[in-house]
């Protein structure tokens, strides 16, 4: 059985909590699809954490915090500039940080393993490329990224999970909530691309954290309580954190 999770977003107590659900279940692996970093206010904590993943990808937020961040918003720049200082930070050890900074620097951007493909974004924009559930009605998109997909792809970045299914020969294609499958689903050889949810900022209109559990062809969806109102006063506490990067936790949004 294998644990994935993704967009962690330096929440340390989302990270804390899943890593504790996961205890209950014999799972021999855990997969990290990226964004480690960002919004949040334990990048440190978090990555340190996920350094003991079989599997780290790199998220865009992480990929920011390497190298000027592009594309971003002005509050996630601000946050990821935030970030780099804290990796940065000279009350730790030269070799700490250093291992840090080398770890998120060896990150791949897709994984593939008996048929899975593993991405932060999508199959054809690894690191970048939003699939929001909507995107079922954009055919072109959806068949471009399809095409790219052996047969079973897991995916984050949009902090929407959900499971994604090519109809074929019907050139169509389905979405489901977890709450529309009962938080299961179970692979039968149509294509499919699982958006794993996210462990630091879900924004699915539930505050709890998400991720899966992937035993054989059987997807399991989990929703796990954590210690929000830490995490919120803890971004309250920081500048250069904006104080709606914890408001919208609590929404989910």
């Amino acid at each position: 059985m294998k644990a994935i999770i993704s967009d962690i977003h330096s929440n340390l107590e989302a990270l804390q909590a899943v890593l504790k659900d996961i205890e209950k279940y014999p799972v021999t692996d855990i997969y990290c699809l990226g964004d480690v970093v960002g919004y949040g206010p334990n990048p440190r904590e978090c990555v340190d954490l996920v350094m003991k993943c079989k599997i780290v990808l790199l998220g865009n937020h992480d990929q920011g915090a390497l190298f000027d961040p592009d594309g971003f918003n002005p509050s996630a720049e601000r946050a990821i500039f935030w970030t780099r200082d804290q990796l940065e930070s000279s009350n730790e050890t030269r070799p700490l940080r250093e291992k840090r900074w080398e770890f998120l620097a060896e990150r791949p951007r897709t994984f593939r393993e008996d048929g899975f493909l593993f991405v932060h974004g999508s199959a054809r924009n690894p690191l970048n490329e939003y699939v929001f559930p909507e995107d079922i009605y954009n055919q072109r998109k959806m068949e471009r990224i399809f095409a790219l997909v052996e047969r079973y792809c897991f995916q984050g970045h949009t902090h929407v999970p959900g499971i994604f299914i090519e109809q074929v020969p019907d050139d169509l294609y389905q979405f489901s909530s977890p709450e529309e499958i009962e938080y299961v689903h179970r692979l039968d050889g149509r294509k499919t691309l699982c958006n794993v949810g996210s462990v630091g900022q879900p924004r699915d209109g539930d505050w709890r954290a998400c991720y899966v559990l992937l035993d054989n062809d059987t997807i399991r969806y989990r929703r796990v309580e954590y210690d929000i109102d830490t995490t919120i006063r803890k971004i309250y506490a920081v500048p250069e954190l904006e104080n709606f990067l914890g408001d919208r936790l609590r929404d989910g949004r």
